[in-house]
């Protein structure tokens, strides 16, 4: 995908800058208006940074079922792109989202106090 090799834009570095501080609710506001405005396929990225960042924010708030449907989503999302893509390290994003969605399986809906946040991983750049 030739637009991986661009700069991320400003509004995406926002963007991850919230999801990497925790705050994955407000990265998903400014990553839905990056997305709705990307005709390109780049926007598939964005999608998927979203779609962890929305997961994460439901495992936060004990909802183990959304939080895995927002991964397998995010994985749908990301699967096509290359590992890195606008300095996004697409791969790291995509075995630390694996990561998380297996302890979540792993649990019940009534086990969530058990869930690890912990596992959740900033995105990184490469």
């Amino acid at each position: 995908m030739d637009a991986c090799s661009e700069p991320l834009p400003p509004r995406a570095q926002e963007a991850i800058s919230l999801f990497n501080s925790g705050e994955y609710y407000l990265q998903h506001d400014l990553l839905e208006a990056l997305w709705r405005d990307e005709p390109r396929r780049i926007r598939d990225l964005y999608q998927g940074i979203l779609q962890v960042g929305v997961a994460y924010y439901q495992a936060t708030r004990g909802n183990r079922r959304g939080a895995v449907k927002m991964l397998l989503r995010a994985e749908r999302w990301l699967a096509d792109l290359p590992d890195v893509c606008q300095t996004v390290d697409v791969a790291a994003l995509r075995a630390d989202a694996a990561r998380v969605k297996a302890a979540l399986l792993a649990l019940r809906d009534d086990e969530m106090d058990a869930f690890d946040t912990a596992l959740f991983q900033p995105v990184k750049r490469a």
